[in-house]
């Protein structure tokens, strides 16, 4: 039954990573939203990822058409590879979207032509080892770390958490080894030795202690430097964010009711998710995902959240900015009309 539950969990992610499903079509509520014509918001979307739970919920619960039909905007949901974000909104074929913060800020340092709004969950990403003589990050130098992209975010957070350990980081003094491996085969990686440390997100992590009994040194949702940080935020692109401000603001609106939804909710954020083909799994290990990180959302930690970890890619040269608040002012926008989060209760939202 367990390897069963591994397997399952482990082909979410794979859906994840590679986008292969559809976007249900069942979900639109109106023809403008998924009409061929001109819009003013298309939001990429895509099937497969737990963690996408406020962007679904959003289309499914109706808070994108909520929110757009009082701004007067439209819109419609365009199904999309999330590793190719970069290359979608500089072709400008979506406008807004989520994304893992971490590692979008060296994207945003390069060029790229987004702005975060609100922060939607903390830590889904977790680290583990096979040899128990590892007990913390502290241990890690000449270590062979594994990860899925160099430029993950799992990387961007390690790197901020090992240079506290006065380990390098840096190519100049780089006292660790990345190996890059397929999300899915990092803990098969693990479990024959071939790294030392595996940098996993879940579902994948979940699956993988599970299965294997891995040793977790460092929980994003719980260690004291992270957990107060978000990993998934709500973006809209720069020209959207100054061309269309309503827009932006409405999207950001019904990202955040989505969030707190999930948060009040999250068995039935999970079923809803299960329903509507949009993640696979199983409902009772899906909800208490959903419920161990903090989906309260909110735009002010957010900006801090994007402070902190500028201001410290910045001091380990991660970063080319020189200035934190110069580059906060370009990679997080807030607007008129958006509170700090919502609430929900009772199924009304309260600003707050």
């Amino acid at each position: 039954m367990k390897k069963n539950k591994f397997t399952a969990l482990t082909l979410i992610a794979s859906m994840a990573l590679l986008s292969l499903t559809a976007c249900n079509p069942g979900n639109a509520e109106t023809g403008a939203k998924q009409s061929d014509g001109d819009v003013d918001v298309v939001i990429g979307t895509a099937n497969g990822s737990l963690c996408l739970a406020p962007l679904h919920i959003a289309i499914d619960n109706g808070y994108f058409e909520e929110e757009f039909k009082a701004a007067g905007v439209t819109w419609r949901v365009e199904e999309i590879d999330l590793g190719n974000i970069s290359e979608l909104v500089a072709s400008e074929k979506i406008d807004a979207s989520t994304q893992l913060a971490g590692a979008m800020i060296p994207q945003i340092d390069n060029g790229l032509e987004i702005a975060f709004t609100a922060g939607l969950h903390t830590g889904c990403t977790k680290y583990y080892v096979k040899d128990t003589s590892i007990k913390s990050v502290a241990d890690l130098k000449g270590k062979k770390i594994g990860v899925p992209a160099i430029g993950d975010s799992s990387v961007i957070a390690l790197k901020r958490k090992l240079f506290d350990e006065g380990i390098g980081v840096t190519t100049d003094n780089l006292e660790v080894e990345w190996v890059v491996y397929a999300l899915t085969d990092l803990p098969l990686a693990l479990e024959n030795g071939a790294i030392d440390v595996a940098a996993l997100h879940d579902p994948v992590a979940y699956s993988a202690e599970q299965e294997y009994g891995f040793t977790k040194i460092l929980d994003l949702s719980t260690d004291e430097k992270f957990a107060n940080e978000y990993c998934c935020m709500a973006f809209v692109t720069q020209k959207l964010a100054d061309t269309n401000p309503k827009a932006a603001a409405a999207y950001t609106r019904a990202m955040l009711k989505a969030s707190a939804f999930v948060e009040a909710n999250p068995r039935e954020a999970a079923k809803i998710q299960l329903d509507n083909n949009q993640c696979s799994g199983d409902l009772d290990v899906n909800a208490s995902l959903l419920e161990s990180y903090n989906y309260g959302p909110s735009v002010s930690i957010a900006s801090t959240t994007i402070n902190d970890a500028a201001t410290e890619l910045i001091r380990i040269g991660e970063l080319k900015a020189d200035d934190p608040k110069v580059f906060i002012d370009k990679a997080f926008k807030t607007f008129e009309g958006v509170p700090d989060t919502f609430v929900y209760s009772d199924g009304k939202f309260e600003e707050k």
